[in-house]
């Protein structure tokens, strides 16, 4: 399905995510990476639904009321320049990360737990997901992966990189002078 159906309001989009939410049928969004398709190079989402998330008879999580976000646009790898794939990894990843959310016996024998991760995935109460006026776009969910802090003050860091920015400005201007003596040599 189209990105826009996940937060448009036109053509009475929104309406129509706000019955699928309030009836509680959406159990996850996924939202894929670019050029996966040759017939598109724009992401995608998966959109998986579910007339009951009450626990099951394997023992499954009850996930009612809740929609499970994965942001998995960051996943994938550049077969050639038009067309992107999954590896068995990435797909293993998000597979794992549904079950374990469910609580599927496959996932339970398997060790899976689920747990929220920054910037991949977010199990949402419907509360929020009406909070945020029936979104469903999982990036809005999961935010941003966590950044490692690497030790460097932040001053220091930004002295340092402007640093090095101006050298290679002045590197370049230099290039630049050499690249027009050369071609005043040729003309």
């Amino acid at each position: 399905m189209a990105n826009g159906s996940m937060s448009s309001n036109s053509g009475g989009e929104g309406e129509i995510r706000a019955q699928l939410v309030e009836a509680d049928l959406v159990s996850c969004m996924v939202a894929l990476p670019t050029q996966l398709f040759r017939s598109t190079g724009i992401p995608v989402c998966t959109w998986f639904f579910a007339k009951d998330k009450t626990a099951g008879k394997n023992g499954s999580v009850d996930r009612t009321g809740q929609v499970l976000f994965i942001d998995a646009r960051n996943l994938g790898y550049m077969v050639d320049r038009a067309e992107r794939a999954l590896s068995d990894e990435d797909i293993a990843k998000i597979a794992n990360t549904y079950h374990a959310w469910r609580g599927t016996s496959s996932a339970v024998e398997g060790g899976l737990i689920y747990d929220d991760e920054s910037g991949f995935c977010y199990s949402a109460t419907l509360a929020e997901v009406k909070a945020a006026d029936y979104a469903l776009t999982p990036g809005r969910y999961v935010g941003a992966a966590d950044v490692e802090d690497d030790g460097e003050p932040i001053e220091e860091k930004i002295a340092r990189l402007s640093k090095e920015l101006f050298e290679h400005f002045e590197e370049s201007e230099r290039l630049a002078v050499a690249v027009r003596e050369q071609l005043r040599r040729v003309s």
